[in-house]
């Protein structure tokens, strides 16, 4: 059985979500850094090890992420999930865990990356907005895509609205990648996009506001 780590920086939503998925893999271990995630209890009560690297004990990210890589593979994990995980990783360390670090991010990927995405597509007025699981590489928010989920974006809708909308979907799509991943369902071809072995595809699609 695969074994994954799962980073997080706050109240852990998308590590709950993977938590009670019942996934094909065993939870290795919850790491944070910050000793005051909210993430960690509720990784405790589940009765997943947890771990503490705080980024402030260390001079610079190069150090920290030396730091967090030496406890990850404590773990020897498969994979190493990013869930809420808010630290810009270096080089150095995403190619450590190439093709083996997964992260989800509040857009349809490529666009908005970064921070403030909600605000952003509103301001823009799009129609359509969503989330993203891909591939960790050092192009931040630019990885080989794994699943994206896409939601109407209302009139009325504000950032908090929408975000929800959003973060529904995240808890749907990120246990689906990470069973995928544990079931080797995926892999990453010679140019760098993600490949279904058995995946079969629909061509629906999502057109709001709707044809009359």
């Amino acid at each position: 059985m695969k074994k994954i780590v799962i980073l997080i920086s706050g109240r852990g939503s998308n590590m709950q979500a993977l938590l009670e998925a019942q996934l094909p893999c065993r939870i290795a271990a919850v790491i944070s850094n910050r000793a005051d995630a909210g993430g960690l209890a509720i990784a405790q009560e589940h009765g997943v090890p947890t771990a503490v690297v705080a980024h402030r004990d260390y001079p610079d990210r190069a150090a920290f992420d030396a730091a967090l890589a030496q406890t990850i593979d404590g773990f020897k994990p498969d994979f190493v999930v990013l869930a809420g995980f808010m630290r810009i990783l270096t080089e150095d360390f995403v190619k450590h865990y190439h093709g083996r670090l997964v992260n989800i991010h509040p857009s349809l990927l490529p666009a908005y990356g970064g921070l403030d995405t909600h605000a952003r597509a509103l301001h823009d007025g799009v129609r359509i907005h969503g989330c993203t699981v891909h591939f960790v590489t050092p192009d931040l928010d630019h990885g080989p895509v794994i699943i994206q989920a896409a939601v109407p974006v209302l009139c009325d809708d504000t950032e908090k609205s929408l975000a929800a909308r959003v973060l529904h979907e995240e808890h749907r799509i990120y246990p689906q990648a990470v069973r995928w991943l544990c079931s080797n369902e995926i892999r990453l071809d010679k140019h760098g996009k993600v490949l279904f072995r058995s995946r079969k595809q629909s061509g629906h699609a999502l057109i709001f506001p709707g044809l009359e």
